[in-house]
């Protein structure tokens, strides 16, 4: 089969990312093989392919330990292992795997759901890892309620389009914060409040919010603090992407300081793919609630330029490769 692999780190370019000729993976007890239709671009597979050392840790230090690339996908279902239930061959599904940056790839059940059936195998894939990162961001760890004052910063690229509308699904008010450029993609998703940052400083405005979202990464906590109610929940979701040193782990470090001792609460974690969660958004997908938004869909061939487009700061949406 055809798959994208990458055995040294570096820019994601020949020959640090190279689409190659490969045996496809067998299923082991409780993964299935999903012949893979989409599969979309992250920031974990800018990280994981330029390397900057806080990424290496149980990756590989030198060289990587796994040559595959790729997390979500969406397909049709190849094969099932002897300890999966409730999956069959034939079954559209989506979720996540491991290289799924191929034609064929194996993902562990319990990170497969079935496929929402009111959208293509593209938008699918463009769910998992942002779709859930959003998800969890706004529901675990901001504890979002009806009613309250929910300010995204970050509003664009493929967690901020989710974030915005998962919002909004919760009966809250959202203050999104974009580029001009995204203004008006932010409006159409349902933002209330909508503030072009190129214009006008967010930290600026006169409404206090419940509940914020950092997922650009570009102004500290201090600052951001000016905009927030005394009580309000703080969720770290990114940081400015980079492919040396320590990567966004220096803001991250510096937001958690910072907020010591301060009356609101700051939250950080790594969004886990679930059944349980996958099939929530297919849910809310299939209801017209919330739709993926795609930028760009880039053939197999062309993953270096998907995953240089997306490490340069450019996506507005998500970014879809099909291995077509």
């Amino acid at each position: 089969m055809k798959a994208i692999v990458h055995q040294q780190y570096g820019r994601p370019q020949p020959p640090v990312l190279e689409l190659r000729e490969v045996d496809a993976p067998t299923p082991e007890d409780d993964q299935i093989l999903v012949r893979v239709h989409a599969s979309s671009v992250n920031p974990v597979e800018w990280y994981g392919v330029t390397g900057p050392y806080f990424a290496r840790v149980g990756a590989g230090f030198r060289r990587p330990n796994n040559p595959g690339v790729g997390v979500d996908l969406a397909g049709v279902v190849e094969a099932v292992g002897p300890d999966v239930r409730d999956i069959r061959p034939g079954d559209e599904v989506f979720g996540s795997g491991s290289g799924t940056w191929a034609e064929y790839a194996v993902a562990r059940a319990d990170r497969i759901a079935r496929k929402p059936a009111n959208v293509s195998f593209e938008a699918a894939a463009a769910v998992p890892v942002a779709g859930l990162t959003a998800l969890q961001a706004l529901r675990d760890h901001g504890e979002i309620q009806p009613g309250q004052n929910v300010l995204i910063n970050g509003a664009s690229g493929g967690v901020g389009t989710f974030a915005i509308q998962l919002a909004k699904a919760h009966g809250a008010a959202v203050t999104a914060v974009c580029s001009t450029s995204n203004v008006e993609q932010a409006r159409e998703l349902g933002a209330d409040r909508v503030v072009d940052y190129t214009r006008e400083d967010f930290t600026s405005l006169e409404l206090r919010h419940d509940l914020m979202l950092d997922i650009s990464g570009r102004r500290s906590f201090l600052a951001c603090r000016r905009v927030l109610t005394p009580d309000a929940t703080f969720v770290l979701v990114g940081g400015k992407m980079t492919y040396r040193g320590l990567g966004p782990l220096p803001h991250i470090a510096g937001t958690i300081l910072k907020s010591r001792f301060r009356s609101q609460k700051t939250r950080f974690f790594v969004a886990k793919v679930t059944t349980e969660d996958l099939s929530h958004v297919r849910n809310l997908i299939e209801e017209g609630k919330v739709r993926p938004v795609i930028e760009r869909t880039y053939p197999l061939s062309e993953a270096c330029e998907a995953l240089t487009y997306l490490g340069e700061g450019h996506a507005h949406a998500k970014l879809v490769i099909t291995p077509q």
